[in-house]
């Protein structure tokens, strides 16, 4: 059964190999943010032969293609996620490592104004925050 990632390969006229094949479904079935790495190590699961330069070549050609959003969250590895039209910002817990994906009306909202008030029109933005958990006598 063909997952997102290699029907949208197919739709970009990439030819998909067998191990481009389990590299999109890690890929499509990541619940998460994963680096090079862990596609790697997940993919090598499924198929043993796959060695992490495949990964990063196969990724990276799916960033170019627009398949594949590329992020940098400060913690020295590139992170990867299907590339979708709906917007939407992080909020990464320095901690662990944890990613939220979150939308918010006041912020886009925000963002718009502030750019009107330059005379500019807000085209794209990214929003990454970086935070903590808060210690209860915080609270």
């Amino acid at each position: 059964m063909e997952n997102r990632i290699e029907r949208l390969c197919g739709d970009k006229g990439l030819r998909m190999t067998s191990q481009r094949r389990v590299i999109a479904r890690v890929l499509s079935d990541a619940e998460d943010h994963p680096s090079v790495p862990d596609v790697h190590k997940r993919a090598a699961k499924l198929d043993p032969s796959i060695s992490i330069a495949t990964v990063y070549r196969t990724v990276r050609l799916l960033e170019e293609t627009g398949i594949l959003d590329r992020h940098d969250f400060k913690d020295g590895f590139s992170r990867f996620e299907e590339a979708t039209k709906d917007h939407h910002d992080h909020l990464v817990n320095i901690e662990d490592g944890t990613i939220i994906e979150f939308n918010n009306k006041e912020i886009e909202a925000l963002q718009k104004r502030i750019a009107r008030e330059h005379g500019l029109r807000l085209i794209d933005h990214k929003l990454e925050l970086y935070a903590v958990p808060i210690i209860h006598d915080e609270k």
